[in-house]
């Protein structure tokens, strides 16, 4: 049974209630109080520019194609809750226009010779390796400050976030470029968020989600009686992400060398041309010249930048050998997850270790 909406009035005042309270723990100065002050109006804004879908559609002075992909968003939508047994709840079935091409910007920042990130922790989603600006100035000043003390910096604009079940996330006018079978991917993956998730392993969580997306997307494609991806696309995806992923393991390894700086610096742009110069080979051997990761390869390269890769995918294998061990029925699937987020975290990735060689 669908919950009813709550009035935005209603979620501004528990909004405004709880969030000082949150500041009081986690700020520590002014820079911080900055910060999280454009999340909470971030946060609120987006909440208040969300309106029912079917309000939407409804309306002729809307555009016709926008009501059209919310039509097909809303039979995904439906198809994830009583077909994948997701959430059954309002997320997703409100849109919000926010005017902008990104909700928000993350930041990445790992040292000049190591990829290990710096991470920063939320009383919701936990410790992640970015820091999210609900502006594109914002990530850009935070990119400057960090580049000045002399570390690694990536930014990345986000089209769609969740916020766990804390809100009803709306699909977003970030994500409406979409055709209608990424946008029913997306809402697959931020549902599974919200169905379960593990504070401090995104690799656990994004895996998990990318699974139900995965998989959610093949039964939906079939309920609808369409033929199976043929798979090129995510192939070259995922030979990509093999490549980056090569790439980081040789960059591990040269930054525990005791070489030099100038010397290391040397030798880690020689890693970053080698990647350049697999991944032309790989396009133009294999790919028949399909240069969808063009302007990501041409682009200026650095640690922080390779940080995404692997997050999403690293325990997919493992995930689908549960899935096949529970014969493909997701509530059992979904109770054998929540055991596994319960394990200690060494004990949970030795299990799945041990699920993907399976």
């Amino acid at each position: 049974m669908i919950r009813p909406l709550p009035s935005l009035g209603l979620l501004d005042r528990v909004f405004r209630i709880l969030f000082p309270g949150v500041l009081l723990l986690l700020l520590s100065g002014c820079a911080s109080v900055s910060y999280y002050s454009q999340l909470a109006s971030g946060q609120l804004q987006l909440l208040r520019a969300r309106e029912p879908v079917s309000s939407v559609i409804a309306d002729p002075q809307r555009s016709e194609q926008l009501r059209a992909h919310l039509v097909q968003s809303q039979k995904a939508r439906t198809f994830a809750s009583q077909q994948l047994h997701l959430p059954d709840n309002q997320s997703y079935r409100l849109y919000a226009d926010i005017g902008r091409p990104f909700v928000v910007w993350n930041v990445f920042t790992t040292p000049e010779f190591s990829l290990t990130p710096q991470n920063h922790c939320f009383p919701i989603a936990g410790c992640v390796a970015y820091r999210g600006y609900y502006s594109q100035s914002g990530a850009r000043g935070e990119a400057a400050l960090q580049r000045l003390k002399g570390m690694d910096v990536s930014i990345g604009g986000v089209e769609a976030y969740s916020t766990l079940g804390w809100f009803n996330d709306p699909i977003i006018s970030s994500m409406m470029g979409w055709g209608d079978e990424r946008l029913a991917t997306l809402i697959f993956h931020e549902l599974a968020h919200q169905r379960f998730y593990v504070k401090n392993d995104t690799e656990f969580n994004e895996s998990f989600a990318t699974f139900v997306e995965q998989e959610g997307t093949r039964q939906w494609r079939a309920l609808r009686g369409l033929p199976p991806d043929d798979g090129a696309q995510s192939q070259h995806r995922d030979q990509f992400i093999q490549l980056v992923l090569d790439t980081r393991t040789r960059l591990e390894q040269l930054y525990a060398l005791p070489l030099p700086a100038d010397q290391m610096r040397q030798r880690k742009a020689a890693e970053f041309e080698r990647l350049r110069s697999e991944y032309r080979q790989l396009r133009d051997s294999r790919w028949d010249g399909d240069k969808r990761y063009d302007a990501w390869i041409n682009a200026p390269m650095n640690n922080a930048r390779l940080l995404p890769f692997g997050l999403y995918d690293q325990w997919v294998p493992a995930f689908s050998a549960l899935f096949r061990q529970t014969g493909g029925d997701w509530v059992r699937f979904y109770a054998q997850v929540e055991k596994l987020g319960a394990l200690p975290v060494g004990e949970r990735k030795v299990a799945l270790k041990e699920l993907a060689g399976s």
